[in-house]
């Protein structure tokens, strides 16, 4: 005689589980393993890919399915694939120790190698190598945040290595080529000097042209600047993302 699995049950095997807590019940889905960091760091954006079912659980492990009354009690909503975007978003992912270490490590390297894209030796103009700033995060005794993304903990190791003075470091610098109307050159030319780090040519014909390195940072503040002083008539050309010298800095 066939066994029946019991009704409200599906078991799932080789699973990522995302928890979370909440209204004093727990709520559990389903993921494809590696997949959740990729979809909060925004590098994975097929939620096809990340989720193994549009089913939220009590018990992942056991196949309990919630029920719906506790769902729409708690979340407001008995609409399953908006609840499972909302523990995606809050919940805890329940990995092993050996899992969370690996996790850990791969998410160091991939923060210390966003800096070193971001970043030069503002003395050299060369870039870091990810080794070197690897050994700098742990001289600052850099936590990884496993709910936050990379990108956002690049820049605090940049600015925490900044303030510190680990190594000496600074955001490469863009460089622009700036066009204003005569009209308008002289009360924008002061402005944007402050806000560059570099002024490269300040010349004048029959219109300003500038070219400048300034921190990344201050480019929308440039933008700005620019298309209200001149009423959108100046023009800004990006010459380069990064200023950097060939090579990288070597280990000393």
């Amino acid at each position: 005689m066939a066994l029946k699995q019991p009704t409200g049950q599906k078991r799932l095997t080789n699973v990522a589980v995302v928890r979370l807590k909440k209204g004093g019940k727990r709520f559990e889905i389903a993921c494809y393993p590696n997949k959740v960091v990729s979809w909060r760091n925004k590098v994975e954006t097929d939620l096809d890919e990340v989720l193994q079912s549009y089913s939220v659980f009590n018990n992942v492990s056991k196949g309990e399915a919630a029920k719906a009354d506790d769902l729409k009690r708690i979340f407001g909503t008995d609409n399953q694939k908006e609840i499972c975007l909302q523990i995606l978003a809050k919940g805890e992912l329940q990995v092993s120790e050996k899992e969370r270490h690996t996790q850990l490590e791969s998410m160091f390297r991939d923060i210390a190698t966003i800096v070193t894209d971001k970043c030069v030796n503002p003395e050299t103009n060369r870039p870091y190598t990810v080794t070197l700033i690897e050994r700098a995060m742990k001289d600052l005794h850099f936590s990884v945040k496993p709910n936050r993304n990379a990108k956002q903990q690049a820049l605090e190791v940049i600015k925490q290595l900044t303030e510190k003075e680990i190594i000496k470091i600074q955001r490469a610098q863009m460089r622009l080529k700036l066009t204003i109307p005569a009209k308008e050159d002289k009360k924008l030319r002061a402005k944007i000097r402050k806000i560059a780090t570099k002024v490269e040519l300040d010349n004048f014909e029959e219109e300003l042209v500038m070219v400048v390195l300034i921190d990344p940072g201050c480019f929308a503040e440039i933008e700005e600047l620019v298309r209200s002083e001149t009423k959108g008539k100046g023009h800004i050309e990006v010459l380069s993302l990064k200023d950097v010298e060939e090579g990288d800095e070597l280990l000393e």
